[in-house]
């Protein structure tokens, strides 16, 4: 493999904190996620999420991802999937916020926050796009596939670090809400701003 330096992988580290810093559709899921539900639904959709941006780093390291960017229709394709997920997302905050307290048990339903962590990553093209744009900056020329999946895998321990810290501190917001009426509220709240998390992604990635 050829050879990164300490001053490029720790260069690449800050980066990728500081675009995971910068609000998207991951952050803003999480965090409002934690903040109606705990920290336990949180963290397995961060365990999610995780695993959808190694799938996707992967896909980047053996060119499939190119593919989709460059391909319109291919990427319009994943582009409003992932729209109209996180719009069904939103109404199904809405809904589950008008059920009693006692009907709901989120502890038992963990596998599905993680299958939603992951495929609301799958389908955010802008996760692609960083891979494909920002990381390449990074590598020499002529540089290997294992020094590509470097990268990503660096890549995912800072998203994964700012995801963790992201539920954490919103989880504490939970207690909050226990009471039936302060739940329906952020349910609608929840739910609102999942569809405006829909609208800002379907603007901001209109173009590659």
């Amino acid at each position: 493999m050829d050879m990164l330096s300490l001053p490029t992988l720790a260069t690449f580290f800050v980066t990728a904190l500081a675009i995971e810093l910068t609000p998207g559709p991951n952050m803003a899921y999480l965090a409002l996620l934690s903040a109606e539900r705990g920290r336990r639904p949180g963290l397995f959709a961060v365990a999610g999420v995780t695993l959808g941006l190694a799938i996707i780093g992967l896909l980047a390291a053996l060119g499939l991802a190119a593919i989709i960017a460059q391909n319109q229709l291919a990427y319009q394709a994943v582009r409003w999937a992932g729209i109209l997920y996180l719009v069904w997302l939103g109404y199904d905050s809405w809904r589950d916020a008008q059920k009693p307290v006692g009907q709901e048990d989120y502890s038992a339903r963990s596998h599905i926050y993680f299958r939603r962590g992951l495929i609301t990553n799958l389908l955010n093209p802008k996760a692609a796009v960083f891979y494909l744009a920002v990381l390449p900056n990074f590598l020499p020329a002529q540089a290997s596939v294992a020094s590509f999946i470097l990268l990503a895998a660096i890549y995912v321990f800072a998203a994964t670090f700012v995801h963790t810290m992201i539920v954490v501190l919103a989880s504490q917001l939970q207690p909050f809400f226990v009471q039936p009426e302060r739940r329906r509220t952020l349910g609608a709240i929840f739910g609102l701003l999942l569809v405006g998390v829909a609208i800002w992604l379907g603007l901001s990635t209109r173009q590659v």
